[in-house]
């Protein structure tokens, strides 16, 4: 048995497994974001006069990652049924005579939700930057093939020539709208104290609030978010879409490297794509695992979307049962997005095949009188370049 309890690694949720993400959502990340919210708030008080600067120093010594332990205080958080309740008692207790100025006016809830924040906008920057990746791989797909001709396919079966091209710019206006989505969705602080007054602030509480935004570099909320969770279900939508942009290009990639169908190819790596029975197979695994994530995501960001019902000023259970599915989102989202930019930025596009099987449909087309020919593909190509030209940062 491992010394750390068993802790989730990725065993059976490859596509994130060994990525960037998987190392700023694991459990150290949660209790490092939670430390880090409990050190800015006292910070922001000692800003305020409302808690002594030597006591802020003492919280922050006494908050060192490295005192603290982070499967301990899983089993302990069953007492109170989350996690800052026990984190409290041992930082209160590190910090000796400074331990009564320890989460000084705060409820479990400010601490855990800005911790939630902190990790999201750390796991945002992952996913974003791999999903530029994405997007120059597939703008380079898109212009290189602007004009290369292969067979549109509508309900499974061969329609009317296309060019890839327009394939590879749909994909990328898929992605670019998603990662632009992901990037708007704001990430605020939670300070309101027992029940959302913010009274265990003090009279200084609204001036406290643009202080600990500061501190932790996350947005100033309007009010008080316990019970309205739109920072959650916003950032549980955007992650859902990024999953199913990525899934889009993946089932296409699928498809189309069928053997029957042969017009594209993963990249290549030793032992990638093996089968334990056979072993002629080159499976399309990026795309699979990158399918998988957009076939899980939606389900978890609707356990999210039910937190809009939380009830009163303080859910019970809805909340709880937020912090899991929350955490696989962003681990989906960003697996997929590491595992899209290796598949996008190697494919291999064979555009021979391409050619021979729109001969067949060209053939059909003529027997019908029909040869529409691409259309205005290469125009759309053109159109979805510049549109993700004007949207890039």
């Amino acid at each position: 048995m491992s010394s750390d309890g068993g802790a989730d690694r990725g065993l059976l949720s490859p596509v994130w497994a060994g990525t960037e993400v998987a190392a700023v959502t694991a459990d150290d990340a949660w209790l490092r974001a939670m430390l880090e919210a409990e050190v800015c708030l006292a910070r922001a008080q000692a800003r305020l006069g409302v808690v002594p600067g030597r006591a802020a120093a003492a919280i922050a010594e006494a908050a060192r990652h490295d005192r603290h332990d982070a499967a301990g205080l899983a089993r302990r958080a069953r007492d109170a049924g989350n996690p800052v309740v026990p984190l409290v008692k041992d930082l209160r207790a590190a910090a000796g005579e400074a331990g009564s100025w320890v989460h000084h006016g705060a409820t479990s809830q400010d601490i855990l939700d800005t911790a939630a924040m902190l990790v999201a906008a750390r796991a945002r920057e992952v996913i974003l930057r791999h999903l530029d990746r994405v997007l120059a791989a597939l703008a380079r797909l898109a212009a290189d093939h602007r004009d290369t001709p292969m067979a549109g396919r509508t309900l499974g079966q061969q329609a009317v020539p296309t060019t890839f091209g327009l394939k590879a710019a749909g994909w990328l206006t898929g992605c670019r709208d998603a990662r632009d989505r992901l990037a708007a969705v704001p990430l605020p602080v939670q300070l309101g104290g027992a029940a959302g007054t913010m009274a265990g602030y003090g009279e200084r509480a609204l001036d406290l609030l643009p202080l600990f935004a500061a501190e932790t570099g996350l947005a100033e909320p309007v009010l008080p978010w316990h019970t309205l969770r739109t920072p959650v279900t916003d950032l549980a939508g955007a992650l859902a879409a990024v999953t199913g942009a990525l899934g889009k290009l993946a089932t296409d990639v699928i498809l189309l490297a069928q053997s029957e169908v042969g017009e594209v190819a993963e990249p290549a790596a030793p032992g990638r794509g093996g089968s334990s029975a056979m072993a002629h197979k080159r499976n399309p695994v990026l795309a699979t695992m990158i399918r998988s994530a957009a076939l899980q995501a939606p389900a978890q960001a609707q356990v999210l979307l039910t937190a809009l019902v939380a009830e009163h000023e303080r859910p019970a259970g809805s909340w709880h049962a937020e912090w899991q599915p929350l955490r696989e989102c962003l681990r989906l989202a960003g697996g997929s997005a590491e595992t899209a930019a290796e598949l996008a930025e190697g494919l291999e596009v064979f555009p021979g095949r391409m050619r021979h099987n729109l001969d067949h449909l060209l053939a059909v087309l003529a027997e019908h009188g029909e040869d529409p020919g691409v259309g205005s593909a290469p125009a759309l190509v053109d159109r979805a370049l510049a549109h993700h030209e004007r949207k890039a940062p």
